[in-house]
């Protein structure tokens, strides 16, 4: 009998742990149309699909290696804005210097308006229950009326970031900000900052933040509308975070405080997929005795689209630096104007990780993001950064001061400026030596980034929403700050002083006081 009964223990150990590890239900919602962020996405949850888990998912695109336990339940595509960027002369300007505002109403309230669907009305009246759902993962990037689901599902909810960790969400997570030494602004050193760049960037962070929170105080009605009245404001929901995977990592992004429900996962999509690089490219690439530089502007930049005068400068320098070669990425070689460079090979499609990986390789010519700029500490490969988005600017400021790269400004472009800045990032050993190092510590992890992220995802499903949850949620800012408690000891000093300056002046008055003068008696004769 006792057999038996440690038998069935037993057994329901293991159901209980195949259902809530092995073979949970997760719902993933990926709202907004930029490809190289879902690419990223992407790997999360092909990982948990190989680990046992169903996935239902609602995004733009479809999984690239289908699975069995991989569903799109909801397809977005061409029911949402799609973010790419066309740089023209009269753009430039103003993707430079788009306020906060912008992308909190385009990525947040716009992305949060697909809620109306009725596909997803669908989701939330008829949720499913054979079997329910365990967990919910999201992006992070504005729009948190999606962290709803958790709630109406009971369930908890996962973010991922594609950036570095944003300040606004800090707050919710009950994460300390430490505006000395954490910067967000882009003005001056990112590493060491003086008095006025700290007193800037404590005004730039608590403005930014409260912009954002403004901003995105209307997906408080939509999600009111669709999940019901009862439903929490958007900054409750942000509380109900269980866990952030959040793209960095402290030897790029500086060491800074994390509560344990904030994991860096930084060059998680980095990883070697068998892809080979095709064989004419592959031979040009290895004829390259003087080797060549690799130009890519992203997915959000289009070349062609560039303006008429930064395409001919760009056309100039990349001549002038011949016999060094030039693979440029982005567009197929009739959809450029005319000109193109006798050193210049351009492709519409490459295994940009390939490309970084090749023996030849010199420099690395590029916009600015994390991704790019993970690939490129991986690889050990310098760069030149032109950064036009707020994010970028950041990243490639931080690694100029690291020593692994060279900034450039779209609006200032010229060949001459280019053609010093590749001669010297290519000739400098410093460049090269510095982002060796740098790729070392990147690299030294006790897992990969990939698996850290997939463990603390089954980690949240193993022991509950809450596991990770700093207590600072719970407390108001104040409280958190101490203002209370410096108060309660302000007035207590007070208090004391007041006493003891009341005991003294009793003390001092009784003792020098003049005493009474008592009559004297005549002397009787």
């Amino acid at each position: 009998m006792r057999r038996v009964s440690v038998f069935l223990a037993l057994l329901l150990c293991n159901v209980y742990f195949t259902r809530h590890v092995n073979g949970a239900r997760i719902l993933a919602i990926f709202p907004l149309e930029i490809p190289h962020q879902f690419f990223f996405f992407q790997e999360i949850l092909w990982t948990l699909v190989e680990q046992g888990h169903k996935l239902d998912v609602i995004s733009h695109y479809p999984l690239i290696r289908p699975h069995p336990n991989y569903e799109n339940i909801i397809h977005l595509t061409g029911k949402g804005p799609r973010f790419t960027f066309n740089l023209t002369a009269d753009t430039l300007d103003s993707l430079a210097n788009k306020p906060v505002e912008y992308y909190a109403e385009q990525y947040g309230n716009k992305a949060c308006e697909l809620l109306a669907l009725p596909e997803f009305k669908k989701l939330i009246e008829e949720p499913q229950t054979n079997p329910p759902y365990d967990l919910v993962i999201t992006e992070l990037l504005y729009a948190n009326c999606y962290f709803a689901f958790g709630r109406h599902f009971k369930v908890p909810v996962v973010a991922v970031s594609m950036s570095a960790l944003p300040p606004y969400i800090s707050e919710p997570l009950g994460n300390p900000v430490n505006t000395a030494f954490v910067s967000e602004h882009i003005d001056g050193s990112i590493l060491h900052m003086n008095f006025w760049q700290r007193f800037k960037n404590t005004l730039h962070t608590w403005w930014t933040n409260y912009r954002i929170r403004r901003v995105t105080e209307a997906q408080n009605s939509i999600v009111k509308t669709h999940f019901g009245p009862d439903m929490p404001d958007i900054r409750e929901l942000e509380r109900d975070l269980s866990l952030l995977l959040v793209n960095s990592h402290h030897s790029l992004n500086g060491v800074r405080p994390f509560t344990p429900a904030i994991v860096e996962i930084g060059g998680l999509h980095v990883r070697d997929d068998g892809t080979e690089l095709p064989e004419e490219l592959k031979a040009w690439l290895d004829s390259s005795a003087d080797g060549f530089i690799f130009v890519s502007f992203g997915s959000l930049l289009a070349i062609e689209n560039f303006p008429k005068d930064i395409i001919a400068e760009l056309y100039s320098a990349l001549a002038k630096i011949a016999p060094i070669r030039v693979l440029l990425k982005g567009a197929a070689p009739e959809a450029l104007p005319p000109g193109i460079p006798t050193n210049v090979l351009a492709l519409e499609v490459v295994s940009q990780r390939q490309v970084l990986k090749h023996g030849n390789i010199r420099a690395f010519v590029m916009q600015g993001g994390s991704l790019e700029i993970h690939e490129a500490v991986m690889f050990a490969v310098p760069f030149i950064g032109l950064p036009i988005f707020p994010e970028p600017q950041r990243n490639v400021k931080n690694c100029v001061e690291k020593g692994v790269a060279i900034s450039m400004d779209f609006g200032d472009f010229t060949a001459d400026k280019f053609t010093a800045a590749v001669s010297e990032i290519v000739s400098d050993a410093k460049y090269k030596n510095n982002i060796i190092t740098l790729g070392r510590k990147f690299l030294d992890r006790p897992r990969s980034p990939l698996e850290t992220a997939i463990f603390w995802i089954e980690y949240i499903l193993r022991n509950g929403g809450d596991s990770l949850r700093s207590p600072a949620v719970k407390f108001s800012w104040w409280q958190l700050a101490l203002l209370d408690i410096y108060a309660g000891i302000t007035v207590a000093v007070i208090v004391v002083i007041y006493i003891c300056k009341r005991l003294t002046l009793t003390v001092i008055r009784r003792l020098f006081r003049p005493h009474p003068t008592l009559p004297t008696s005549k002397k009787m004769v």
